[in-house]
């Protein structure tokens, strides 16, 4: 069941002895895709590195995942319709052009992209995925780039936000998409839904 505001959230104990451990975003997505792609359930995998462990506040230790000191916690995933092609991500969508150039658009389910805080209010267990869209120009998008550190780059005029459990993104041409860091082809639509409590994920 997914996070309600004021409740508390995931428990302490360690990962089962036979579940994988993964080193980062793009290893759990492959999990992820693989899974559903076979129409399998997923459990439980332990994180040591990539932005949902560090939006959980993982400590990158292996041997910890095996003690009652790992905080175990359950997740939502992220369907990503690309153009009519199904695919999944744990952490974050980035659709953009090179250096940001027109429109881009950002969905998350972490609270970080690499040093950049670009999920203000995401949680990775709410049910919703955040959304920022929109068009800057140069200089916006060298401002935006110091913001983002902090999150300090919204509001802005001419970015959209959104969080909901499905939504459509239409852009303008075709544009290529990273789904936590693999390069996932291009696309003009994207749909988006939310798959909540997909799994439990030990830091």
């Amino acid at each position: 069941m997914v996070i309600r505001r004021g409740e508390s959230w995931g428990s302490n104990g360690p990962l089962a002895a036979d579940a994988p451990v993964l080193d980062g975003d793009g290893a759990l997505r492959a999990l992820v895709e693989s899974a559903r792609r076979a129409h399998q359930p997923l459990g439980e995998v332990g994180l040591v590195g990539g932005d949902l462990c560090a939006t959980l506040g993982g400590l990158r230790n292996r041997e910890r995942l095996f003690t009652d000191e790992a905080f175990r916690a359950p997740i939502d995933v992220v369907r990503a319709e690309l153009d009519g092609r199904p695919h999944w991500f744990v952490a974050h969508l980035v659709a953009r052009r090179r250096w940001w150039r027109g429109e881009a658009a950002v969905a998350m389910n972490a609270e970080w992209l690499g040093t950049w805080k670009l999920g203000l209010k995401a949680h990775p267990n709410d049910g919703l995925v955040d959304v920022t869209s929109g068009s800057l120009g140069l200089r916006d998008r060298l401002r935006a780039r110091d913001r983002a550190r902090t999150g300090s780059h919204l509001p802005h005029p001419r970015l959209v936000t959104r969080r909901a459990d499905r939504l459509t993104l239409s852009l303008p041409r075709p544009t290529p998409v990273v789904l936590d860091g693999v390069p996932s082809g291009s696309a003009v639509e994207i749909v988006l839904w939310v798959e909540p409590d997909a799994l439990v994920v030990v830091v």
